[in-house]
């Protein structure tokens, strides 16, 4: 990998930012987008997009979406003691979350904060129960008081965000990171504006980034009715199923890019998914068949306006929304490729050729 993507990456997932307080990752995003489309608009929820012009008033419209919010945890009591209960932003597995450092972002700065632990003793309840939930778990940023907390800002509503550092493994295969799901997909779309900066494509580009996914696919939708594309590209990264080896199991590292097929909130479009079968078969992109137990951004964008016909270009990570995720590099090299051929091929006879196959 060049040092110039990793530091990418590196940046990108050091970055801190969960669904509803997104704002570091967009000022990134947007002075990275700037020199490289014609406008940048940010919309009234944070999502951020910019546009690269076509002349032609016929040439069809592409969107290109990343998400760029990632899961944590908002504080929503401070307890006597100082310490802090949260509900959940986004899915996790409680059992990933205690005994971890964290950063709590405030009003007045951020602090350092960890997760507890809980005794086993204290998970058992009345009737034997000893299911962990994250509600069970308190966050300890070393106040000694409620009214010390809030003389250092603390509030109700503040994120709780995953604190790590992005590094290789020792093989250089792989990257170790938070996040990403899904600054996987903002990397890539940084790349790919990069790649076309000087290139006259045959479609009017819309390439960026949407708030809130991770908790219902909520800023796509607005994206969607605003910017009216012809179809819709997801980037996102979805959960490796390969830790125990077996290779009937959909999401193996080093073996490509995710071509879903179907989740439960989208079947991907007849034409769409022929394309892009296509192209990567005709590039010799590695990809492997996705079925996948979660969504993305595509589950909302389909169903807008007329209907949009929308597919998504993954990776596979393992542990993904949790304080660590193990990525194959040579599939992040696959995903790229696979959307630069998608961006700097799709035209006019394109999108008619994907509509009449549905």
């Amino acid at each position: 990998m060049e040092d110039k993507t990793f530091k990418l990456i590196k940046d990108l997932t050091e970055l801190q930012g969960i669904s509803g307080n997104e704002g570091r990752v967009r000022q990134y995003l947007k002075e990275h987008m700037t020199p490289l489309v014609d406008e940048v608009n940010i919309s009234g929820l944070g999502n951020v997009f910019g546009v690269k012009k076509n002349t032609d008033t016929n040439a069809p419209k592409l969107m290109l979406a990343a998400h760029m919010d990632e899961v944590g945890f908002m504080v929503s009591r401070i307890t006597q003691n100082g310490s802090l209960a949260v509900v959940p932003i986004g899915g996790w597995n409680p059992y990933s979350v205690s005994a971890q450092r964290y950063t709590l972002q405030t009003r007045k700065g951020d602090y350092v904060c960890i997760s507890s632990s809980v005794a086993p003793h204290l998970l058992r309840g009345a009737k034997g129960d000893s299911k962990l939930k994250v509600e069970d778990i308190l966050f300890d940023a070393g106040f000694v008081s409620e009214e010390e907390a809030l003389e250092y800002g603390v509030r109700p509503g503040d994120s709780i965000v995953p604190e790590t550092e992005t590094v290789y493994t020792a093989n250089k295969q792989n990257i170790i990171a938070k996040a990403w799901d899904n600054r996987y997909g903002c990397a890539v779309m940084l790349e790919t504006l990069q790649a076309v900066k000087d290139v006259a494509l045959d479609s009017t580009l819309i390439a960026g980034a949407t708030v809130q996914e991770e908790v219902g696919l909520r800023g796509v939708k607005g994206a969607v009715h605003e910017y009216q594309p012809d179809v819709f590209l997801a980037v996102d990264c979805s959960p490796a199923n390969d830790t125990e080896g077996k290779k009937d199991e959909f999401g193996q590292l080093g073996e490509g890019f995710l071509l879903r097929v179907q989740d439960p909130g989208h079947i991907t479009h007849k034409g769409m998914r022929e394309f892009l079968f296509d192209t990567a078969q005709t590039h010799n992109i590695p990809y492997q068949f996705f079925f996948s137990k979660g969504g993305t951004d595509a589950g909302a964008a389909h169903v807008m306006n007329a209907g949009v016909p929308s597919a998504v270009i993954g990776v596979a990570g393992r542990y993904i929304h949790g304080h660590q995720t193990l990525f194959r590099i040579s599939d992040y090299d696959a995903a790229k490729e696979m959307v630069q051929k998608i961006v700097t091929t799709f035209d006019r006879t394109t999108l008619e050729t994907i509509l009449q196959n549905s």
